[in-house]
């Protein structure tokens, strides 16, 4: 049985993305709607742009549920965090402010997340067994942990503090392009945190996702640690097909 596409809206620091979704073959059904986020990234503003993305896809998914990310710890619809957000957003209960503004079902859950699990399901966490660390790298640093194929949610790791730097802004894709850092001295930052991340929790796996994963092979030969690492198999598209994913169950 054909499953009915849904639609997936990732908010990320820079670019708030969305298309609907072929859950059974875990693909975009359409190009995706890219929207510079706005700035400041306060929650009427960003319910606006997620708006006009829902409207845009209208005759495609009609007003069936939405999955949409958040670059921030989200527990039972509230945000706790605000790393890439106007900070306004902290104790928000973000999914109420969705529901009420798109009028239908809303699943809202942090953007690795989301990531991870399209992986889990489509992509290079599928079968994996064991500890699997997802690394999302864009504005900052995404982490999605699962044991044996279950979730660990919001775990936030890419925010871990090195020599007094948040690794979540020094070793990120934006801080390469920022910067214009040469990939192998891009690549040293990021190997720091890796290797702090695998001390941490010993994982089985590194999967490197985000839109910088699709030049693995200019920076991966620098990358020394003692994990196995790969890179996600759905790139940066991952955030809207697990966000579509998180819809499809609710």
């Amino acid at each position: 049985m054909h499953t009915p596409p849904l639609l997936g809206i990732d908010i990320g620091g820079t670019g708030i993305k969305g298309a609907p979704v072929d859950l059974d073959a875990g693909c975009l059904l359409t190009e995706r709607l890219k929207i510079p986020t706005p700035h400041p990234a306060e929650p009427e503003a960003i319910l606006e742009v997620v708006a006009k993305i829902c409207d845009e896809f209208a005759d495609v998914v009609g007003d069936s549920p939405v999955g949409v990310t958040v670059p921030a710890v989200v527990t039972r619809g509230v945000v706790k965090t605000a790393a890439n957000l106007d900070h306004s957003w902290i104790g928000t209960d973000a999914s109420s402010l969705f529901v009420g503004r798109l009028m239908r079902p809303v699943v809202l859950l942090n953007d690795a997340d989301a990531a991870g699990i399209a992986e889990l399901s489509y992509g290079a966490v599928r079968g994996v067994p064991g500890v699997v660390l997802v690394v999302t790298l864009g504005t900052g640093i995404g982490t999605a942990l699962f044991i044996n194929g279950s979730l660990v949610p919001n775990t936030e790791i890419g925010h871990l503090v090195l020599d007094g730097d948040d690794m979540c802004f020094t070793a990120c894709a934006a801080a390469r392009a920022n910067e214009q850092l040469s990939w192998q001295v891009w690549a040293a930052r990021l190997e720091k945190y890796l290797r702090y991340a695998e001390d941490l929790l010993w994982p089985d796996l590194i999967v490197i996702g985000g839109g910088v994963s699709r030049k693995a092979d200019r920076f991966l030969p620098y990358l020394h640690i003692r994990t196995p690492i790969t890179t996600a198999q759905l790139q940066n598209e991952a955030g809207i097909i697990g966000a579509a994913l998180a819809a499809g169950h609710g």
